[in-house]
């Protein structure tokens, strides 16, 4: 890949936001890059920035969609029902060392598409009970994590399906990144935006903590009707995150979103997705869900119904929400226009939820919890968790105190608080 796809300027610019904001990287720590080999080139530039920075040691966990595809295709039913020890034992042993996991996002996200569901489906099983330590120190930011993506051609390809050419394609995602992270520009002060962006989401977590609702109701015209509890005590988050060793993060590049825990036995309703969602690289589209009591009661999807219900019931306690999130409709991302097939970018366009795991410091006091105790304080605890948008320009969420009044959050898909 040569330059003439991206500024290289702003590439540094991004990969130095990444590093110092994102990983926030210090000296005499590893580093993981969980990478495609397709974006190779990104990896090494990375790794050349954590050297820099002060690293003692970056490990580089290759994938491969075609690779990976070839094997659920053709590999023997059985290696579908267990996970590699020696992989667990890896990412086991990092993060209980301290290592700091950066994660390049750059999948096709079709490329599973046609592979077995059912292979899809142990595969995740067993990953999930494999990595559950290793998922735990991740929700409970045991150490410090980041999401970021760059262009792959498949990706592009399927984002901009209109362009001219391959190169056409991943010019244009090349810059739709670099705006969306606002790296570029003549000053070259991205971590600096960033500073400012994250202080406006802190600030606007705070008022929602202020009003400590019970519930939520959520209603539009695509057909959601939803009315989610939330539990005492929880806490709005956004902005970034604090590890456990006292420093900030950003677990991901870009992020518009405020996010708290709803009740796990508190939702009720329907919910219709806004944007197709993507599960094992297989995609999901006109899907609607319905909830009882906390749980998924039923479901139904014009494309990928199968997949929709590995996500729903494959991992224990996947059948019931963990998170909330609120993004303005009229925010950076949205007004792209752009549908991304690419969770990282199309959560932070719109509001979403979560089936699986909440996030225990949505409640306070939950990274020092045990699991029984989230339990007890009414959030959900699971293995996995998997985003899906529900955000449209029409979206009304209205907030109901403990006293039962009634206070706008968001009218017209925005933020009104």
């Amino acid at each position: 890949m040569g330059n003439t796809l991206y500024n290289e300027a702003h590439l540094d610019e991004y990969v130095d936001l990444i590093m110092r904001q994102g990983i926030n990287i210090t000296p005499g720590q590893t580093l993981v890059i969980n990478c495609p080999v397709d974006c190779a080139f990104f990896a090494r530039k990375a790794s050349l920035a954590a050297y820099e920075a002060g690293a003692s040691n970056v490990y580089i966990r290759w994938n491969d969609d075609a690779c990976s595809r070839i094997k659920y295709l053709m590999a023997d039913e059985k290696v579908f029902d267990v996970f590699p020890p020696w992989d667990k034992l890896q990412l086991d042993t990092l993060s209980q060392e301290g290592a700091a996991f950066l994660s390049v996002s750059a999948a096709d996200p079709e490329a599973f598409k046609g592979v077995s569901p059912d292979r899809l489906s142990r595969f995740n099983i067993a990953s999930s009970t494999a990595l559950k330590g290793y998922f735990e120190k991740i929700i409970t930011h045991g150490v410090r994590w980041c999401i970021a993506s760059i262009p792959s051609e498949a990706w592009a390809k399927k984002v901009f399906p209109k362009a001219a050419d391959t190169d056409e394609a991943m010019s244009l995602l090349w810059k739709t990144i670099f705006s969306a992270t606002r790296v570029g520009g003549t000053d070259g002060k991205a971590c600096e935006k960033w500073q400012a962006h994250v202080a406006r989401l802190k600030e606007r977590a705070a008022a929602l903590n202020r009003y400590q609702f019970a519930a939520l109701r959520y209603n539009n015209s695509a057909g959601t009707d939803l009315y989610i509890e939330l539990p005492q005590n929880h806490v709005w988050q956004g902005g970034g995150d604090i590890a456990k060793d006292g420093r900030a993060f950003l677990p991901n590049i870009p992020t518009e979103e405020i996010f708290t825990a709803p009740k796990a036995s508190g939702a009720n309703g329907t919910v219709v997705g806004t944007m197709p969602s993507i599960f094992r690289s297989n995609l999901i589209d006109g899907f609607s869900i319905t909830f009882k009591d906390g749980k998924v009661v039923s479901y139904d999807a014009e494309i990928g119904k199968e997949h929709l219900k590995n996500m729903i019931y494959d991992i224990p306690a996947m059948d019931m929400l963990g998170e909330i999130a609120l993004v303005d409709f009229d925010s950076p991302i949205s007004n792209t226009g752009i549908l991304f097939y690419n969770t990282l970018y199309d959560e932070n366009a719109s509001c979403h939820l979560a089936l699986g795991s909440a996030y225990p410091d949505c409640i306070k006091g939950g990274a020092e919890m045990t699991e029984d105790e989230r339990k007890e304080n009414g959030i959900n605890i699971c293995d996995s968790h998997h985003d899906f948008m529900i955000g449209s320009a029409d979206l009304s969420i209205i907030g109901i105190t403990a006293s039962g009044e009634e206070i706008a959050v968001f009218s017209n898909g925005n933020f009104v608080i």
